[in-house]
Parts: C-alpha cells; sequence; structure tokens
C-alpha cells in the first residue's frame, strides 16, 4: 500500500505532466503550426547611402517589412540625413533605391510602398522635407 505522501506525489507530477503537455487539439495546433509566432527578421543594420558636399551624409535608417500584391516580402528602408553631430530624419518617405543627388543641398528619393515604387521626392539636406519632383 502507499503511503499518503507518495500518493500526493504522483497526484502533483501528473498534475504538473497533464498541465505542461496541454489540451490534445492545443498540441496539434502547435505541431500544425497555427497560431504560431514567428520571430520577425532583424532589421537591416544602419548603412551609408550618399555623400554629398560638405561632409552630408544619407543613410538608410529605419526599416519596414512589406508585401506586394503576391504575397512576396521586401524590405523597405527610412532616409536620415546627418552633418556631424545633426541628425535629420526624412519624414514618411519609405524607399528601396539609393538616393541620387540632384545638386548641392537636395537629392532625389523614390517613395516605395508595399514593395512598389512610387513617386519621385525632392528632399532638402538642410531640411530634411521631401517635396514631389517636378514630372
Amino acid at each position: 500500500m502507499r503511503s499518503l505522501g507518495s500518493l500526493r506525489l504522483e497526484c502533483w507530477l501528473l498534475t504538473a505532466l497533464v498541465g505542461c503537455g496541454g489540451s490534445e487539439s492545443a498540441g496539434r495546433a502547435e505541431r500544425s503550426g497555427a497560431d504560431v509566432a514567428v520571430p520577425a527578421a532583424p532589421a537591416p543594420a544602419e548603412s551609408l547611402a550618399l555623400r554629398a558636399p560638405g561632409g552630408v551624409e544619407v543613410w538608410f535608417t529605419l526599416a519596414r517589412p512589406a508585401r506586394d500584391d503576391a504575397g512576396a516580402p521586401c524590405v523597405e528602408r527610412a532616409l536620415e540625413i546627418r552633418d556631424g553631430t545633426r541628425r535629420t530624419p526624412v519624414p514618411l518617405l519609405y524607399t528601396r533605391d539609393t538616393p541620387r543627388l540632384a545638386n548641392d543641398s537636395t537629392i532625389r528619393a523614390r517613395l516605395w510602398t508595399h514593395c512598389r515604387p512610387g513617386p519621385t521626392y525632392l528632399v532638402n539636406l538642410r531640411t530634411g522635407q521631401p517635396v514631389p519632383a517636378p514630372r
């Protein structure tokens, strides 16, 4: 005959094992991959996109994952203008292209949305403000 302490230990172990395993339907969902969070890919490192006259640099900084109409993934990057210790983010302009120098104070950058190229913008290297480029 088992002692009361032995029965309690067996009961506790059985409860722990059942609790860890979860229900049969939850086990099937885990094995099938349903509702399982997939860790996001790490964001790409910041990288230099362009050097402009006077020591001004344009960097790719933030990244956002996107998908095209067919579901294919891509990464769209934000731009930041750096001049010495001054850092000026370019608002609301995510791109996949390398920006180009338009003149000493302006770059051209194309907006990308849902992995598709959109309109081109002129970005002031002093203020970071984008304005639509003339067609």
